[in-house]
């Protein structure tokens, strides 16, 4: 194994993976927090739906259009001093954080207001007429109805953070993407990027067979 891997030192490995998975979990729980309202106002006051507001609709899809549409690696180097405010520095993890979920709540929000969208009309006409209240129908008809879409779309959030977080090593991010960055492609020792690289590839997967085993689960209730 040495001789295959001349240049990986595997503590610094697990610490890596250690710190990505620090990431992932943290922006992905504050992405949840923010898109999830985010993408369920959206789809509220869209136009014929329950709360139709055009003006506010088109001016948070803008918004939303305009943090989707700036590219990740631009976005790191933008953030800098907002980040340094918020985690009171623009390195490792804590500095990773704020972006990672900048990046990602427009895209989940997105994939939320559309699976919404998704949901039988019926029902949530059938929920209105039985008197529930607007509350009501969002957390008893429409979220539930549209959970397994939700869940998939938490399960592409998720993969696109994985590689979210590998960029942000560009900048000093920490986790694989830094290790692969200031050893593999500084000193170009090909080695150490083979196994980032491997490592990422098998979080991903481990990601998406655990989305589609939940997806599957919920679709059938």
């Amino acid at each position: 194994m040495e001789a295959l891997l001349p240049n990986v030192i595997w503590p610094e490995i697990w610490q890596a993976t250690l710190d990505t998975l620090a990431m992932l979990g943290g922006s992905m729980l504050f992405t949840l927090l923010l898109g999830l309202p985010l993408g369920v106002l959206l789809f509220l006051t869209a136009p014929r739906q329950m709360f139709e507001q055009k003006w506010f609709y088109q001016s948070l899809s803008l918004l939303v259009n305009i943090f989707r549409s700036v590219p990740f690696v631009i976005l790191l180097i933008v953030m800098i001093p907002v980040t340094v405010v918020i985690a009171g520095t623009s390195l490792g993890v804590a500095g990773a954080i704020p972006p990672l979920v900048i990046g990602a709540t427009p895209f989940f929000a997105r994939l939320v207001e559309t699976s919404l969208r998704e949901v039988d009309r019926g029902i949530i006409e059938a929920t209105q007429a039985a008197g529930a209240t607007p509350r009501q129908i969002v957390t008893s008809a429409l979220l539930p109805e549209a959970l397994p879409g939700i869940i998939a779309a938490i399960t592409v959030t998720a993969i696109t953070l994985v590689s979210y977080t590998a960029m942000s090593g560009l900048i000093g991010g920490g986790g694989l993407g830094d290790l692969a960055v200031r050893y593999g492609y500084q000193r170009y020792q090909p080695d150490v990027m083979v196994v980032t690289v491997v490592l990422l590839l098998i979080l991903v997967q481990v990601l998406q067979s655990t989305g589609d085993r939940l997806v599957v689960h919920f679709s059938r209730k």
